[in-house]
């Protein structure tokens, strides 16, 4: 199932050339994967009390429209790969116009946060992802 996250460019995300900074656009994303994360039961509060946090170990993303002060950006994440201690999810970007202006792809690992080692994700949490992934694909 694809999650919907929709926010509005502030006047803070704007460069010097007058468009979103590249790095807001992941920190866009992030609030999306939190997002998406809390409606599914995995709050920080949740997280820290099973002393278990999913840690960005990789993004490759395209930065492919500007996106400008006050226009309405919706981040579509979906899942691509569950294993066993990591996933993959996809992060779209999509302007009022409904054109893609960045996609990536994230790869996270779960880890313990005392033994800050990586740890097998929790049934639930594979589950959720799995529910999330597109039909006909598979985990791997």
């Amino acid at each position: 199932m694809l999650h919907l996250f929709d926010l509005v460019v502030r006047s803070t995300d704007i460069d010097v050339i007058g468009h979103v900074n590249n790095a807001k656009y992941l920190e866009y994303m992030e609030w999306a994967r939190f997002d998406w994360m809390f409606q599914q039961g995995f709050t920080l509060e949740e997280l820290k009390r099973r002393q278990i946090m999913p840690v960005v170990v990789s993004i490759q993303i395209n930065y492919r429209k500007e996106l400008r002060m006050l226009e309405q950006v919706q981040v579509r994440t979906s899942v691509v790969k569950i294993g066993e201690k990591s996933f993959v999810i996809r992060q779209e970007l999509y302007n009022q116009q409904d054109e893609r202006a960045a996609d990536a792809d994230v790869t996270m690992v779960m880890i313990d946060t005392v033994a800050r080692r990586s740890v097998p994700l929790p049934d639930d949490l594979a589950r959720a992802l799995a529910e999330a992934m597109p039909s006909g694909q598979t985990s791997g």
